[in-house]
């Protein structure tokens, strides 16, 4: 079978799953949510074993330790991946919401009732968690699922998807209903972009080259999650040793993510005082430190930031600090540079807060605390498919609601127009 025929029957198999995953009883689609957990758990020694063989390849490609950490597993992620499921479980079961009716003067009833999108498919790179994940927020959503991940977690993404599609197709889900592309040709990826016919939405995760590649070549409605360049200010009345903290975890508990922080903005009243100070600790946590002019005057080995460094996202233990005139600067400094991702203030000026919040044009702004917190699961969503930085047709960390649509439902008693 070659490649053009594997991805039309993959595409058919799903479609057909998706039609039945859409009348599906919530406790159906609940009982292999929790089987598929188990059985996650249960074969972790397979799991681990198939991601070590993911690892050792791309250690010996001299993949950087930051995005190494978003491929490695271990028993504790594992473990993670399979509460995450169980709390996708424990979320309401959004299909067959009656969102709203009412009823129009010649007494007929309009309704809008909560939908499937249907069949979605993931390309993604690196994380083999989000094979965990978007199988179990597309399956409580009645979504049939198709994955593609990269090349570098093929192993681990084959294991955890073949694992969870038995599991779920023994407590009643249809097959074809998660199915993981058993290929890393890239010629997959770009016949799965144009199945248009069979694939309802398509959600890129990954680095802004993966993203544009599906931009630029999807003929299936994208749902694009961006990248994250996170930006922290630090407003002159913050309390700094607070500050610091936020930073710090910002940066350095996983730089790989999205919702890393990767620049710093100080208010020019505090600049001489709380630079040295956050400099000094993010080296010792081996970050690497750019600066615009302003820092460099205050720590002169600062490296010098150029342009191109206020749009990256490192994605790696580097971060550039800028001094700023005040909030309006902050504010339309994020606003030029950064990527709509997550934003956050530190001040203890309520009024100075609601501004960021209100005129910063992220998915998501803070206030006194980590970007880090950018995920559905600690949104209390159970998990996520996907951070969207795009305004069409969600916004930020997508859970289950988010993979679903509405249709218009019209009651009558014998109705008939006469305008």
């Amino acid at each position: 079978m070659n490649i053009d025929e594997l991805i039309l029957d993959i595409c058919k198999r799903a479609k057909s799953a998706s039609y039945e995953l859409a009348r599906l009883p919530t406790e159906t689609k609940n009982k292999a949510l929790l089987n598929m957990a188990d059985a996650l758990e249960k074969n972790v020694s397979e799991i681990l074993e198939a991601n070590e063989k993911d690892v050792k390849a791309s250690k010996e490609r001299g993949v950087k330790e930051a995005l190494l950490d978003r491929l490695i597993l271990n028993e504790k992620r594992v473990s993670k991946m399979a509460q995450c499921l169980r709390e996708v479980a424990a979320l309401p079961d959004p299909i067959g919401e009656i969102v709203r009716t009412w009823t129009r003067p010649n007494g007929l009833i309009i309704g809008q009732l909560r939908v499937p999108l249907g069949v979605v498919a993931v390309i993604y790179e690196s994380r083999p968690d989000v094979t965990s994940d978007a199988s179990g927020i597309c399956l409580k959503s009645g979504n049939a699922v198709i994955l593609r991940g990269g090349s570098d977690a093929f192993n681990s993404n084959m294991t955890i998807g073949r694992i969870l599609s038995e599991a779920a197709v023994e407590s009643g889900v249809p097959e074809g209903a998660i199915q993981v592309v058993p290929t890393t040709d890239r010629k997959a990826a770009i016949q799965l972009m144009k199945m248009r016919d069979y694939v309802d939405a398509l959600i890129p995760r990954g680095g802004a080259g993966l993203i544009r590649a599906v931009i630029e070549n999807a003929k299936i409605p994208v749902i694009e999650t961006g990248t994250g360049n996170c930006h922290i200010y630090v407003e002159e009345d913050a309390d700094q040793e607070q500050a610091i903290k936020i930073i710090i975890n910002a940066k350095c508990q996983r730089p790989g993510t999205c919702n890393a922080a990767e620049k710093v903005l100080v208010h020019r009243g505090i600049a001489s005082e709380f630079i040295p100070k956050a400099v000094d600790v993010l080296r010792k946590h081996g970050v690497e430190v750019r600066g615009c002019e302003e820092t460099r005057k205050i720590v002169p080995d600062v490296i010098p930031a150029t342009e191109d460094d206020w749009y990256t996202e490192y994605l790696d233990l580097i971060i550039a600090f800028k001094v700023v005139n005040g909030l309006e600067e902050a504010i339309n400094h994020i606003n030029k540079y950064g990527t709509k991702h997550s934003d956050a203030i530190l001040t203890s000026d309520f009024n100075k807060a609601l501004r960021f919040i209100r005129d910063v044009d992220s998915a998501a702004v803070y206030w006194n605390a980590s970007t880090r917190f950018t995920d559905g699961n600690q949104y209390g969503l159970g998990a996520e498919i996907g951070i969207s930085t795009q305004k069409l047709h969600a916004r930020g960390p997508m859970s289950v609601q988010h993979l679903t649509t509405i249709k218009y439902f019209v009651l009558g008693r014998g109705h008939i127009r006469e305008l």
